[in-house]
């Protein structure tokens, strides 16, 4: 055994989570201040270290990362990427096991917190760590997906109308949808349902509310929209 191997530094472990949410038409990024070195002052994507004794596995670790720093129990959580070297962290190797989230605004909002702030996911600043390239890779993941995927109805609160789900869609994915083929996919792909007497009331005729069918996870679908 080298002399010198004892004395080599543990590897860091931790699980960071790109949490995004739409407000305004944009995808926004939820991001923390760093109380501690490195990067104190600096801000970075919510993330801690994984607790063996607590955490039955990676995701596990994700989840309570996000209650205990946000109060945030994101409906969708997917684990994105797994991000390891020794030039990622100044404290010196380090592994990163990314997974990124979606939650709606009103749910942000519900939390009370005032110990995060929501960036635009497109127009970020420099970020600690290499948190600017995982949520590319997040964004890249999202956009792609939801071409052939229920994923952004969990941008959404929990009853929406179809032209919101037709506009979260757009927004995700950056490109219109014509309507009448939107809500004939919808019709065959039936992961959404209306909720019974539940209708949204404004200047407009009452509209019809949905809801993600009950104990559904993920619809994904044989062709793209």
């Amino acid at each position: 055994m080298p002399a010198n191997l004892s004395a080599t530094r543990q590897i860091v472990v931790t699980v960071d989570v790109v949490l995004l949410t739409l407000r305004d038409g944009r995808l926004q990024v939820l991001l923390m201040r760093r109380e501690n070195d490195p990067f104190a002052g600096q801000l970075a994507l919510p993330g801690g270290y994984i607790h063996p004794q607590q955490d039955d596995d990676a995701g596990a670790a994700a989840r309570r990362v996000l209650a205990d720093k946000t109060r945030v129990r994101a409906p969708y959580l997917e684990q994105l990427y797994t991000y390891a070297s020794g030039a990622r962290d100044p404290r010196g190797w380090s592994v990163s096991i990314a997974f990124y989230a979606l939650v709606s605004e009103q749910a942000l909002r519900r939390t009370g917190r005032e110990v995060f702030e929501l960036l635009d996911a497109d127009a970020l600043p420099h970020l600690s760590f290499d948190h600017n390239r995982i949520i590319e890779t997040a964004l890249d993941r999202l956009r792609n997906k939801s071409a052939y995927s229920s994923l952004p109805c969990y941008l959404l609160p929990d009853r929406f109308t179809l032209t919101e789900l037709q506009q979260t869609y757009e927004q995700v994915m950056g490109v219109p949808l014509e309507k009448s083929a939107f809500r004939r996919k919808l019709a065959d792909l039936g992961f959404v349902e209306p909720v019974p007497g539940a209708r949204q009331t404004g200047q407009h005729r009452p509209a019809q509310l949905y809801s993600l069918k009950a104990g559904a996870r993920l619809a994904v679908f044989e062709r793209p929209f």
